[in-house]
């Protein structure tokens, strides 16, 4: 009681603030209780799977021994890191990386978008629904299934491969998918005809919260459909493109693994050697735990840098960012 009377007078008030405040966040919880009960798996399965692993990013800074675990293996700083960049195959990995990740957001970004519009112009309501459940269904199949859909169509007697030698745009038949010049496409054109539709949700829901009355002053003051998308969705849909962009560019230094994964094999080392493939044939296959350790992190750190770049340039052109 003697220290709350010598309190200043605005502190106690602060002090009366942040209690209630306290308080009010408390009884807002037990309010809640049934959903705040419904979180608690998801909140577990991230402290196990992504705050508990963090501890063990020290192991990039070690030579480490499985045998004598984290406290008795060698210290060795940024050695894991100078080997890297050191590493014959650094440019390579780098090029790889940049230039399929650069690849899949200029095509494989703007797709969903037009698909969204696309869909939003057509006028029934039953074909629309049936268009979206057909675009959705491929985003279930895990990539296994589809690398083997792939791996038929693409081969030297496949669907695809004999119907381009009958329209002449190959003079004889050949294993598309194990040949390196046509990979990055394949790739690409994979992952866009699995993801449209899933990719699209998002888009598809931002065009359903625009306002009519604006597409109704539109048609008034006589504007066609390419009008109406120019000057009402797309500007309608600005914040939400900006924010999945920003996500994407800070995705430049990831890899969709699964993918690349089932097509993985020593004939394409070159086009496929991204840093995810190239940090599991030297961490997993080659035992290198602490060098493949300091490759995941430096990626993890690029990213970041990336991603803050993204949103601060975002925020300055769009007045929209992440936070």
């Amino acid at each position: 009681m003697f220290i709350l009377s010598n309190m200043p007078v605005a502190q106690k008030r602060n002090l009366g603030t942040k209690r209630s405040g306290v308080l009010g966040l408390i009884s807002r919880i037990w309010a809640q209780r049934d959903l705040q009960a419904m979180a608690i798996p998801g909140v577990i399965w991230m402290i196990i799977f992504n705050f508990i692993p963090m501890y063990f990013i020290i192991i990039a800074f070690m030579r480490y021994n499985v045998a004598k675990g984290v406290l008795g293996s060698k210290w060795v700083g940024f050695k894991n890191f100078t080997e890297f960049f050191a590493d014959d195959r650094f440019w390579l990995v780098m090029k790889d990386t940049f230039g399929l990740n650069l690849l899949r957001l200029i095509i494989g970004f703007p797709i969903p978008i037009l698909f969204a519009i696309l869909l939003n112009e057509l006028l029934s309501t039953r074909f629309k629904r049936f268009v979206q459940t057909v675009s959705y269904l491929p985003h279930f199949l895990s990539w296994i299934i589809v690398g083997g859909i792939m791996y038929n169509w693409l081969s030297d007697s496949g669907l695809i491969t004999t119907l381009l030698v009958h329209v002449g745009l190959l003079k004889e038949p050949i294993h598309l998918i194990g040949t390196p010049q046509y990979f990055w496409g394949i790739l690409i054109t994979s992952e866009t005809w699995k993801e449209i539709g899933w990719n699209a949700i998002i888009y598809i829901a931002a065009i359903s919260g625009i306002d009519p009355s604006l597409f109704e002053a539109a048609v008034i003051d006589g504007a066609g459909r390419l009008r109406r998308v120019w000057n009402v969705i797309l500007p309608s849909i600005k914040g939400t493109v900006a924010v999945l962009l920003v996500l994407n560019i800070g995705n430049l230094l990831g890899s969709n693994f699964e993918q690349l994964f089932v097509f993985y094999k020593p004939v394409l080392y070159d086009v496929i050697d991204v840093i995810d493939i190239y940090a599991y044939r030297l961490g997993i296959e080659n035992g290198r735990l602490s060098y493949a350790t300091a490759v995941g992190l430096f990626r993890s750190v690029f990213a970041f840098i990336l991603l803050y770049t993204a949103n601060k340039a975002s925020k300055k052109l769009t007045d929209t960012s992440l936070v």
